[in-house]
């Protein structure tokens, strides 16, 4: 453990900062989990902006890769238009 007091409370934020973007990415995992789930078009259709949204959101925090958050929103649209 660090001995400075500037660097023990970057040691903490970064402990948030870790917790926080582990907590949304997990959540947009799950939502594209059960986003991939869903059968009918209409729903999915639905649902699919407040998912690409959250991508977003990830890739905008530096959670993940642009390039990465642009895989997933390609892949969901290729998987609903997919949908009969």
């Amino acid at each position: 453990m660090a001995n400075h007091k500037a660097t023990r409370k970057d040691v903490r934020q970064s402990e948030k900062r870790r917790d926080r973007n582990r907590y949304y990415g997990k959540t947009t995992r799950n939502a594209i989990r059960k986003l991939l789930a869903i059968a009918d078009k209409t729903e999915a259709a639905t649902e699919m902006p407040k998912v690409i949204s959250m991508i977003d959101k990830l890739a905008k925090r530096n959670i993940i890769h642009k390039n990465k958050a642009s895989n997933l929103k390609s892949g969901i649209a290729v998987a609903i238009n997919k949908l009969a």
